[in-house]
């Protein structure tokens, strides 16, 4: 049996496929009444039918609108270390226990300390670090990578990777991001997010939008990808291919999918510059970042299906999301991805990134959707600070190092931290459960084969964020908060004011 499912939304699109017996579904446009005179249909994949476990009664259908707000470069030690019930810094009588190697010449270490800077250095955060941070799971490669994260480019000391090197071991507190401890309380902090790959910002951000990093030999040809954690091909790795100034992403992403099941998307960037350096360079100059400028950070673009689905459009400029919450237009799902200046990536400020967090959360919470609206917070990738849990091993690349994050709902329970094992991949899962009829990026059933070594949102170690939910609940009232709150933050020291080492017992 087929079934044009186009245009069908909500719960009628649901009980429709749901009753389905057998074969698969024929997802096509060739009723869209968008289309020209004349103009011919693009042909839409054969997606399988929804799996036996798929409810369409399923409360989390309340949900109707997902923001994922990612912001840059910390780990959970270095911003909830210290929060009451997380699984935080190891302490006796309120002291670290742990010190880590800081000079092995010398013979010194450092222990964890309570930072009040509004500037933070961070260390280097690629693969490679990522292992020597790791070391064998000993968690105590952080200070010696960032003392070796500097070189003969450095010249400010608060550059990313630059400087002194101890402040990775530093960790903040209620009374300098206050904000981000209230939506903790208020709703639920999540103390086992880990970045889905153990890598830089262009990795991570590849399997935030398509659950995988690869490098492709071959345009246009999905089965030439490999997987490729470390170094994927940036916006300077043009691949041969005369038509398109850009680097070829030939796997599929999740918008395949949203498009497939006309679910609607947005891909929302802050104009400015660019938070982090192309290749993961330690320092760079800025570069200017807005909805036209694919980088890094702006990925979707560089995807063949995008192009072949005609919706490079939707990464839009972020002005553009105020302006779909304020006029109830905000679509099915949504990313929010900031500049440099309120990415809290050094040498960008925490209190500009709480504000514009804030503001964000308080924009969505101060509008009808608020009652119909998921936030996932979290932060991109641990920025080469200091985090004293084992990350999982998963299918050799991930998962990396934990992160910050939260669930900020009117259906979150409150005051919930969450223990689960998860990673960015619960964010695909969970959309994919809502709008997509539980369908996965799963090269044998999505219709674009791609020669990914798992499907990343199956794997048994994964939680389920449905667990942060009481959808029981009547949805709860929005939590406003000043967007400038009073803090301790100070302005960054001089490198002689970090904390001194101490001699290693």
């Amino acid at each position: 049996m087929i079934l044009n499912v186009r245009g069908l939304r909500g719960p009628v699109a649901l009980l429709t496929v749901i009753a389905i017996v057998g074969g698969c579904v024929d997802i096509t446009n060739e009723q869209n009444p968008t289309l020209a005179p004349g103009q011919t249909p693009t042909p839409l994949p054969t997606i399988a039918p929804p799996p036996e476990s798929f409810n369409p009664q399923d409360p989390i259908h309340k949900i109707e609108h997902v923001v994922i707000v990612m912001q840059e470069n910390r780990s959970f030690d270095s911003y909830f270390g210290t929060y009451p019930g997380a699984n935080g810094i190891p302490m006796s009588n309120g002291v670290p226990t742990a010190c880590l190697p800081d000079s092995q010449a010398l013979g010194t270490c450092t222990s964890p300390f309570h930072d009040t800077n509004d500037v933070d250095i961070g260390g280097p955060h690629s693969l490679d670090a990522a292992n020597a941070d790791i070391n064998g799971g000993k968690m105590d490669g952080f200070v010696l990578e960032a003392r070796s994260g500097g070189g003969p480019r450095c010249q400010d000391p608060f550059e990313p990777t630059c400087g002194a090197g101890q402040d990775v071991m530093g960790y903040h507190d209620n009374r300098e991001i206050p904000n981000y401890w209230a939506y903790a309380q208020d709703f639920v902090l999540q103390d086992a997010m880990f970045e889905s790959v153990k890598s830089w910002s262009l990795p991570s951000h590849l399997y935030l939008v398509s659950e995988w990093s690869a490098s492709c030999s071959l345009p246009d040809d999905a089965s030439s990808c490999q997987s490729d954690p470390d170094n994927p091909p940036g916006l300077r790795a043009q691949q041969p291919k005369a038509s398109k100034d850009r680097p070829d992403y030939a796997w599929t992403d999740l918008t395949w999918l949203l498009h497939a099941y006309d679910v609607s998307w947005a891909y929302y960037i802050a104009p400015g510059t660019q938070p982090d350096c192309y290749d993961d360079d330690e320092t760079c100059d800025p570069r200017p970042q807005n909805a036209t400028t694919p980088q890094i950070w702006n990925p979707l673009p560089y995807f063949d299906d995008v192009h072949d689905d005609n919706q490079v459009g939707n990464v839009q400029d972020l002005n553009n999301f105020y302006a779909a919450v304020g006029n109830g237009t905000l679509p099915s799902v949504s990313w929010v991805i900031p500049n440099g200046t309120v990415s809290e990536h050094p040498p960008g400020r925490i209190s500009d990134g709480q504000s514009y967090v804030t503001h964000i959360i308080n924009t969505i919470a101060s509008s009808p959707l608020w009652a119909s609206t998921a936030i996932f917070l979290a932060w991109d990738d641990w920025g080469g600070f200091y985090d004293h849990v084992v990350p999982p091993t998963v299918d050799g690349a991930g998962y990396g190092l934990r992160v910050p994050a939260m669930v900020i709902s009117p259906y979150a329970k409150s005051n919930y931290i969450d223990h689960q094992t998860l990673s960015f991949d619960a964010y695909t899962k969970f959309i994919e459960d809502d709008f997509l009829q539980g369908q996965r990026l799963d090269p044998q059933t999505d219709g674009r084969p791609d020669p990914r070594p798992d499907v990343r949102e199956d794997n048994p170690q994964l939680g389920d964020l449905r667990s942060d939910f009481d959808f029981s609940q009547a949805p709860r009232a929005p939590l406003i908060l000043p967007e400038q709150p009073p803090t301790d933050l100070t302005q960054p020291p001089s490198p002689s004011a970090s904390p001194s080492a101490s001699t290693s017992p």
